[in-house]
């Protein structure tokens, strides 16, 4: 316990400290070279495609490597987060996907067949370092943040991915373009070895923070933070029921439809991380420099967007409105905004194109409340294997979706079908969250 900064005074005399914002802009940071490191390949990926004689769906299995692994890992990750404590295992995590990104640069120099499936493995390997990274951040949130704070707070760290886009994607652009692909690995892997050194440094449970005083965490406690969630005795408690707990959760008609909701919203998601960039250059006739820079633009829109989505939702609970409603209502307007990009298919002039795209990331932004909802719904004594599961399910889409679009791509000569595609699924989000999902409370688990 280390809140001797504080002295006894009388009640409401000691303003509470704001170290929780601390912990959310280290969230912010390491999603945003999280996200990054998974935009290496489509920011390489046309030079790299050009260089290796790679095909459309070659490309997009090696796009798909990631997320087999990343998909796979998630109750494992989420499992050793209840287990071990977000701290130490996020700190892990950093290192290791930051050292797989480095190793990429090295295929540079092989065949073309030896690249392929070094990429695959490596991507792959990328994957299963970085599973525990989102479950840790909703774990945190839950830890940190109080419910009416939740929406913004899980809505800043979730908008990381698109200002990731915003800050590396004309970087890693430049990279290619004034040295050559390989470079982009090396700098995002070493960015990221240093941030894991960092972590260790600022990262700690609210109990154990040696910045936070008791009035803050009396705030976040008395909010609905769950404190304790760390707790060392609590945790291999929790972990030898995962079998039963998982079953349950699958059971529950609530989450089910959340986790469909949320594989929709990641097809849009992954669209943007693997082909956005090539089909500027492809369908588009932008040159990788442009398109990197281009690609930033929607980029700004979703993280606007991300914020925005946040922001309403607690404004909605602190004015009396259901904590249903309030997270349903921005996933459902962003999701019918994101169908736009539909409209792409029929406008030739390249500055529409970029600002229907920037609409529909905005919208995307507004409606990707579903860390938040995690939070809200999660079992106190699994949170990290609840948010894994959830996690798990919404990244299939990580699989699935740049290989469908590459079949697409490879079939018709075009991505206009892979925009209807992608629009479809936002549309489903929209069924899933007014039609499967009820009322979204947090789930109580029996005992086995």
């Amino acid at each position: 316990m280390a809140n001797s900064n504080t002295t006894a005074t009388a009640a409401g005399a000691v303003k509470p400290s704001h170290v929780r914002y601390l912990i959310l802009f280290m969230l912010f940071v390491v999603t945003t070279v999280n996200y990054a490191d998974r935009a290496t390949l489509s920011i390489a990926g046309s030079a790299m495609k050009t260089e290796l004689s790679l095909d459309p769906v070659t490309m997009g299995y090696i796009f798909s490597a990631f997320s087999w692994a990343y998909v796979l890992a998630q109750l494992p990750g989420g499992w050793l987060l209840d287990r071990f404590g977000s701290k130490k295992i996020y700190m892990w995590s950093i290192g290791l996907w930051s050292f797989f990104t480095v190793l990429q640069a090295g295929v540079t120099w092989m065949s073309t067949a030896a690249a392929v499936v070094t990429l695959f493995l490596l991507r792959f390997m990328v994957g299963l370092a970085e599973a525990p990274s989102f479950p840790a951040n909703g774990r945190i949130v839950a830890a940190w943040f109080p419910t009416k704070e939740r929406g913004t707070a899980s809505a800043i760290f979730n908008s990381a991915q698109y200002f990731a886009a915003v800050l590396f994607t004309p970087l890693m652009a430049w990279i290619v373009h004034a040295y050559s692909w390989h470079h982009v690995f090396t700098v995002m892997g070493v960015v990221g070895i240093v941030l894991a050194m960092i972590w260790g440094k600022i990262i700690y449970s609210p109990k154990d923070h040696p910045m936070i005083n008791k009035a803050e965490l009396t705030h976040i406690e008395e909010g609905g933070g769950l404190v304790d969630m760390d707790n060392r005795k609590a945790a291999p408690a929790a972990s030898t029921k995962g079998k039963g707990y998982i079953k349950q959760l699958l059971s529950n008609r609530m989450l089910l439809g959340v986790y469909i909701g949320q594989y929709c919203i990641n097809v849009i998601t992954y669209f943007f991380l693997t082909w956005f960039p090539v089909y500027l250059v492809q369908e588009r006739g932008m040159s990788i420099l442009k398109a990197g820079f281009v690609a930033s633009i929607p980029a700004v829109c979703g993280f606007i967007g991300g914020v925005v989505g946040g922001i309403i939702s607690d404004r909605l609970i602190k004015r009396g409105v259901s904590v249903t409603w309030a997270r349903k209502i921005p996933i459902v307007g962003g999701m019918l905004l994101s169908m736009t990009m539909i409209l792409c298919n029929y406008v030739d002039a390249q500055w529409m194109v970029v600002g229907i795209m920037a609409l529909a990331f905005f919208g995307k932004g507004v409606g990707a409340l579903g860390w938040a909802v995690v939070a809200d719904t999660a079992p106190k004594q699994i949170v990290g294997l609840s948010g894994g599961l959830f996690n798990m399910f919404g990244n299939v889409a990580g699989i699935t979706t740049p290989i469908v679009i590459g079949y697409i791509v490879k079939e018709t000569g075009s991505f206009a079908g892979a925009l209807v595609f992608v629009g479809v699924n936002a549309l489903i989000t929209v069924i899933s969250y007014l039609v499967i999902v009820k009322e979204i409370k947090r789930v109580e688990l029996k005992d086995a």
